[in-house]
């Protein structure tokens, strides 16, 4: 039966050090297959006017595009090339919720995270987010330093 490990990027360092311990472990696990997943944070908590909501829509899908193409396709590649199954998933939404989501769906036997992060955006992302996911996944999580 393969294994599966969701690993939480988010396009800097820090997602770098959580896909670099991914690998560790799937090449002790052996039977594994990697699910990259980069959460783009956004709050369904506001209201506004259907063309508003339109251009929401179509700007939501526009920067799921661009994740895909700048963050999880590249760190796909390079898994790849090193001989592992890899996938790739791009969301919106809470960041811990997402995550623990993923793992569900995908049947996931563990989330690798990153401690902190590098700063700005990420930092936001993967400080508080990665307590929350700590005490709500459903699977276990490794949290890298």
């Amino acid at each position: 039966m393969t294994a599966t490990l969701v690993v939480g990027i988010d396009g800097g360092g820090t997602g770098n050090r959580a896909l670099a311990h991914a690998r560790k472990l799937a090449k002790l696990i052996g039977d594994c297959e990697i699910v990259v997943a980069f959460v783009i944070e956004w709050s369904p908590f506001s209201f506004h006017s259907a063309e508003e909501n339109a251009v929401r829509h179509k700007r939501r899908e526009e920067e799921i595009s661009a994740a895909k193409a700048r963050i999880v396709e590249p760190a796909l590649e390079t898994l790849r090339q090193a001989g592992f199954a890899a996938r790739g998933v791009v969301r919106h939404g809470n960041v811990a919720d997402c995550l623990n989501d993923i793992a569900v769906e995908e049947g996931a036997d563990q989330i690798v995270v990153a401690r902190s992060s590098d700063g700005g955006f990420a930092a936001r992302v993967f400080g508080s987010v990665t307590a929350s996911l700590v005490m709500t996944a459903a699977v276990p999580v490794t949290v890298v330093g």
